[in-house]
């Protein structure tokens, strides 16, 4: 599994009607690409759940790093760069992935949240001070929370950060850490080979 994400900053007084009719018009292009786990089409409106911009970022997981090329090379992503320019593509190398007990639903919310290693820890995960398997824990615990779609673990050893991300049946619990999203659509058509569990 591979996880990918970019997160476009729109202004201040944008219309996200735009992008709500994006979505609409072209996220079905989507339900049949092959090799892809998910991609939920993620959005955040200034002033609501607390976020301070306007900013369309859809989210990814990747069954096949190969699919990820394809679409990064293909037209839909070029598309992106033909209208919002070229934007910053982040991704970490999947460390866990597993479904909740709304997986049937389909998801309207998403939380982003991530997490510095710190730098005397112990990334591997061996003891006290292991990092990954603390946020092993987390996924664990949050795959049995209600509401919960999916959720999923990545790592970017450059920088040493921790991702979670989370889908939600409806909206996210208020207590939960991270970005919040409103999920306006949801491609699935490889969730079933997305691999559950620890993957090393």
């Amino acid at each position: 599994m591979h996880a990918m994400q970019y997160r476009i900053t729109l202004p201040a007084d944008y219309d996200m009607k735009i992008i709500r009719h994006r979505v609409e018009s072209k996220g079905p292009a989507l339900d049949g690409f092959s090799g892809l786990g998910l991609k939920a089409y993620g959005i955040r409106e200034r002033g609501v759940d607390g976020s301070p911009v306007n900013q369309y970022a859809p989210f990814y997981l990747w069954a096949e790093p190969e699919a990820m090329n394809r679409f990064l090379w293909g037209p839909g992503f070029q598309g992106i760069v033909r209208d919002f320019g070229r934007p910053a593509v982040e991704n970490w190398q999947g460390l866990a992935f597993e479904h909740g007990p709304a997986l049937a639903s389909v998801p309207r919310a998403a939380t982003r949240h991530a997490v510095a290693v710190p730098a005397d820890a112990d990334p591997s995960g061996s003891g006290p001070a292991g990092a990954v398997e603390d946020a092993l824990e987390e996924l664990r615990r949050l795959a049995r929370t209600d509401g919960v779609h999916s959720t999923a673990l990545g790592i970017d050893p450059r920088g040493w950060e921790l991702l979670h991300f989370t889908l939600w049946e409806d909206t996210a619990p208020p207590g939960a850490p991270g970005d919040r999203y409103q999920v306006l659509h949801l491609s699935a058509p490889d969730l079933a080979r997305l691999p559950r569990g620890r993957q090393w």
